[in-house]
């Protein structure tokens, strides 16, 4: 089996047509696991890209996302913070949605979003709990998980 093209194929399908072309030229391995041949782990030039759930979806590292900022339209799985929220965020702290400035028309409760800051600069990796729409109109409330901060 092609994995590059699998990778290529789970991203398309997670974050949306065309983010894979920010993997061109980039070496691509796979991990399965040996008991039962299933996919663990995506690696992306040797580093750790992305843990595959049980639930089908890609849980991003921090590498991962940084990665995929390269396309524009990974962009629509970001939110972006306000300057109060960044240092919360890089410590690996829930969000707020008082605190989501923009939220990007692909996130989904349970889905994978990068938080950046004002500049665009990556500063954590989690799960949305709440839609784009709703973090938006919420003032109060977890907007997002974070699983791992840009310490």
């Amino acid at each position: 089996m092609d994995w590059r093209r699998f990778a290529e194929a789970m991203l398309d399908y997670v974050f949306g047509a065309r983010v894979s072309e920010a993997l061109e030229g980039r070496e691509v391995s796979i991990e399965c696991s040996k008991k039962t041949g299933r996919i663990k782990h995506i690696y992306v030039d040797g580093k750790l890209f992305a843990t595959l759930r049980p639930d089908g979806g890609l849980a991003l590292t921090l590498h991962g996302a940084q990665v995929l900022l390269k396309s524009k339209a990974f962009r629509e799985s970001c939110v972006t913070v306000s300057e109060e929220a960044e240092e919360a965020a890089r410590a690996g702290k829930s969000i707020f949605a008082k605190h989501i400035i923009k939220a990007g028309r692909r996130i989904r409760p349970g889905s994978e979003v990068a938080v950046l800051s004002k500049k665009g600069e990556l500063l954590a990796v989690g799960k949305a709990v709440l839609s784009a729409r709703m973090m938006r109109v919420f003032e109060c409330g977890v907007a997002v998980k974070v699983r791992a901060g840009n310490a």
